[in-house]
């Protein structure tokens, strides 16, 4: 009899360790995801805000009745070693108006002698900016296939929400830093 409840202590045992560690592989695989959600909401980290046309023309509204105070907003560009291409924005800084919706061009140039794909990761400088910074479109929402030797022209489309004129931690931003690392796209085959 106790060699039974030995066994079935044993086999308890072991179907406990392994739903402790499936639910442990679960919060893994979930931790990115969310913590991505975390700071698309937050702006935790300079991570930028997604904004739809009609969000845009809100903020447009509200900054003109603020007076639209400008802003000079500087683009930066890099590219991750191993992806052979080019990468700058056509305009390093601009002034803009704070609500108005902007728009700032960057051209790749892909150097190789194939197709290859590359993603853009993003951020925003100082750190607190990144939750009034708005991004209507961008050549960062998806993957960017380049044919041997082929230049583009890649738009953002954005503006800088106007509640960043009441929160104090913005109150002596004078510039605001959007930064970009082209990366070669993982699942790219090149």
């Amino acid at each position: 009899m106790a060699a039974l409840s030995l066994s079935d202590s044993r086999h308890r045992t072991a179907i406990l360790a392994f739903l402790g560690a499936a639910a442990m592989l679960g919060v893994g695989f979930a931790a990115v995801p969310l913590y991505r959600l975390f700071c698309q909401v937050t702006g935790f980290a300079g991570t930028t805000q997604r904004a739809t046309e009609s969000d845009a023309a809100i903020a447009e509204r509200i900054g003109r009745s603020a007076g639209a105070p400008t802003i000079s907003v500087r683009f930066d560009a890099t590219v991750a070693p191993g992806l052979p291409w080019d990468f700058k924005p056509e305009q390093v800084t601009e002034t803009s108006a704070i609500g108005q919706r902007d728009m700032a061009i960057f051209v790749a140039r892909n150097n190789s002698d194939q197709p290859v794909t590359g993603t853009a990761t993003f951020n925003v400088e100082p750190e607190q900016a990144g939750a009034y910074f708005n991004k209507i479109q961008c050549f960062c929402f998806t993957e960017q296939t380049l044919k041997p030797g082929q230049e583009v022209r890649m738009p953002v489309l954005y503006y800088v929400d106007p509640k960043a004129l009441d929160d104090a931690d913005m109150k002596d931003v004078e510039q605001i830093t959007l930064s970009y690392t082209f990366h070669k796209a993982i699942d790219s085959g090149q």
